[in-house]
């Protein structure tokens, strides 16, 4: 496969992926496609040959955790994007209101929970690949896996008791 090819293989394959994942990270939907755009240009700009297409894959999600970082560390990341404009997104609008509710309170986590929590649960990677794709220790990403868990399961909770009070009220 040349690298035209490779690059427009990956994108159709693997750019809802990248997108979720970058949006995940970066919480910005504005901010995801500017990301994607950059990752598939960087495969198609500079050769490389992959193994498989899981090869491939995770390429694809360590190249955009970087550039999620990059941004992280950048100016551009101080502007900020409505999550109104997430209801138009046709990423989002595959995901049911209950999964949509579930995705806001992901992207609302500290980054490092929500990157791991995204990469086990929407992607399927079990610890010991999210430790290779972000590279960090099995034990770190464990770690972060259930804090983000613990940290989610009581917002989660704390919305619920919320959403229950609301109703005593007006009834």
């Amino acid at each position: 496969m040349n690298n035209d090819s490779t690059a427009l293989y990956a994108f159709r394959k693997y750019g809802n992926t990248v997108l979720r994942a970058a949006f995940a990270i970066s919480g910005s939907y504005a901010e995801a496609e500017d990301i994607v755009q950059d990752v598939f240009l960087s495969l198609h700009t500079k050769p490389r040959s992959f193994n498989d297409d899981e090869h491939l894959k995770a390429w694809l999600l360590r190249v955009t955790v970087n550039k999620c970082k990059n941004l992280r560390r950048s100016f551009r990341f101080s502007r900020t994007c409505s999550l109104d404009e997430l209801e138009h997104s046709e990423a989002i609008c595959e995901i049911s209101t209950e999964g949509r509710e579930l995705r806001e309170e992901i992207s609302a986590l500290p980054k490092k929970y929500a990157e791991v929590i995204f990469l086990h649960y929407y992607e399927g990677y079990s610890i010991k690949e999210i430790a290779e794709i972000l590279e960090k220790n099995e034990n770190t990403v464990g770690s972060l896996l259930r804090r983000g868990r613990d940290r989610l399961r009581t917002e989660l909770e704390r919305e619920d008791e919320l959403c229950r009070e609301k109703i005593i009220k007006t009834l």
